[in-house]
């Protein structure tokens, strides 16, 4: 009987006690910092060392900045491309890729302390609740944004919030302070600076990066230049330093015909994926021309190389910038990111566009101004091209590879327009002041022009516009009575554009800068 009744509690009580030492183990791991006994949790001496400055150390820390250097500290010995993202600069970081963000839809200036609204996003938030350009911005809410010093990230953080979320704005116009509610909504960020017909039958687009909006910004673009008799194009991605890979694809797509490979990617831990195109293109049998600089990167390079291995379009300009490694974004726990390599691209002909990073990340990013010290700016015979690596194109062009794409024309930089003088008044930001006060008192004259075309072909400059442009300078304490012709030739240019910008924002700016832009000579050359 009494073996029955043992049979029966001994499980019961093998079960108190292995809870029991579970508890008493637990506990004594809590009490021991650093080291996790019972635990089959493996920790690396960087976790261990964090959590010995938390517990032991003399003084209070900061670990969350130990913490980052460190990161910082191990990615630098991998390549130039793996960062590390705070997540302070996270969101912004993602609205670039994205395409959009949550906010008014204003672009501001701060001119002697005052906020001043110099752009409105057409049928934006801002737009619809009544304000207009030259309002001046006194508060956000309960924060004062005029009459301070106060950074411009600082104000971003004032104007932009969820969606829908709503903000007060007190405003001072014509004298008069006015109460504004603004419903923020979602803005976007245009990755298409400008598109239009340089002659009757050659259009171009240019393309400032590649976010998640730019292949539907560029098939709007192409199909609109196709309905003005577009029979060749010059697709400018000079300074785009690149962005998301899909969205290349795509553009070249409707530039290449039949099932050929765009692309494909390929690392130690990332299988060999191809990127080809699927569907028949929009523009496939017209004449294209690309537009290249030492700022033309990543998926920039993808979409010239696609194009130069098959002998689909000429590329015109400088090499390129180098990069052809594949980052992807991994969100850590407090909203921070990894964006960390984990393949290569290589061209339709196994060309590897990545430039050596064996020196660390200075002399990697410093080889670009290099280039202008050691002449390959201005000269083709200076192009340092990696003859080590020698391609041929479908039609037996000879190609190179590691270095950058390498243009068929070369163009030289224009590196005599900007001297001191030009140089102080494109930091000291009066340039775009101009703009904008000339815009504000002019207003009703400029109205009459319909289109960016008009403008270039038809505005000029006058003696009064000049005084008034070395008011401004003296304000900014430049003297620009001392600059020879040549600087004041570019100038004067340099003001128009600014004029432009004011006028229809970011393509009357590209109109007006691409007047006698010897990039476009030369596109025009080739394709004649």
């Amino acid at each position: 009987m009494n073996n029955k009744k043992l049979n029966i509690w001994l499980p019961l009580l093998f079960g108190i006690t292995i809870t029991l030492g579970m508890f008493i183990g637990y506990k004594m791991k809590e009490g021991m910092p650093g080291r996790k006994f019972f635990s089959t949790e493996k920790r690396n001496a960087l976790q261990e060392i964090t959590d010995l400055i938390n517990s032991r150390y003399v003084d209070k820390v900061d670990t969350k900045a130990l913490t980052d250097t460190a990161i910082q500290a191990i990615l630098s010995k991998l390549d130039p491309h793996s960062v590390y993202i705070p997540s302070k600069e996270l969101s912004q970081i993602n609205d670039e890729i994205k395409g959009s963000f949550f906010g008014i839809g204003i672009q501001f200036n701060m001119i002697d302390d005052s906020l001043n609204i110099i752009q409105i996003v057409e049928n934006g938030p801002a737009e619809k609740a009544g304000l207009q350009i030259g309002d001046i911005i006194l508060k956000a809410d309960d924060s004062t944004v005029s009459g301070i010093k106060i950074p411009s990230d600082k104000i971003r953080t004032f104007l932009r919030g969820n969606y829908d979320s709503k903000t007060t704005l007190s405003i001072l116009r014509n004298g008069k302070t006015l109460l504004k509610e603004v419903k923020r909504g979602s803005i976007p960020i245009p990755s298409l600076d400008a598109y239009y017909m340089l002659t009757d039958t050659v259009g171009y687009i240019k393309l400032n990066k590649f976010s998640s909006t730019t292949y539907k910004e560029f098939m709007n673009a192409l199909l609109t230049l196709k309905k003005k008799n577009m029979k060749s194009l010059v697709l400018d991605l000079r300074g785009n330093g690149g962005g998301v890979l899909d969205e290349a694809t795509e553009i070249v797509d409707e530039l290449l015909a039949g099932d050929k490979l765009i692309t494909y990617t390929e690392g130690l831990h990332h299988p060999k994926k191809e990127y080809r195109c699927r569907r028949e293109g929009q523009f496939e049998t017209g004449k294209v021309v690309v537009l290249a600089d030492e700022g033309s990167a990543s998926a920039s390079e993808v979409v010239m190389g696609a194009l130069q291995d098959w002998d689909r379009a000429t590329i015109v300009g400088r090499r390129s910038f180098g990069k052809g490694l594949v980052q992807e974004q991994y969100d850590l726990y407090d909203r921070s990111a990894l964006r960390l390599t984990v393949a290569r691209y290589y061209t339709p002909i196994g060309r590897s566009i990545q430039r050596s990073y064996k020196n660390g990340s200075k002399s990697y990013y410093a080889d670009v101004s290099k280039r202008l010290t050691d002449g390959e700016m201005v000269t083709a015979d200076s192009v340092k091209n990696d003859t080590t690596k020698l391609y041929k194109s479908q039609a037996g062009k000879k190609l190179y590879g590691g270095g950058g794409i390498s243009p068929d024309f070369f163009v030289a930089a224009d590196t005599g327009r900007i001297g001191f003088v030009s140089a102080k008044i494109y930091g000291k930001g009066t340039l775009d002041n101009f703009g904008y006060n000339y815009y504000k008192q002019n207003q009703q004259s400029l109205l009459t022009y319909k289109n960016p075309t008009q403008f270039v072909s038809s505005f000029k400059l006058s003696a009064t516009d000049w005084q008034y442009f070395e008011k401004l300078a003296n304000k900014d304490s430049i003297n620009i009575k001392s600059i020879d012709v040549i600087e004041k030739k570019f100038l004067e240019k340099v003001i128009r554009t600014s004029i432009a910008r004011q006028l229809f924002k970011s393509e009357g700016f590209v109109e007006v800068t691409n007047e006698n832009d010897n990039c476009i000579k030369r596109a025009m050359e080739v394709l004649r």
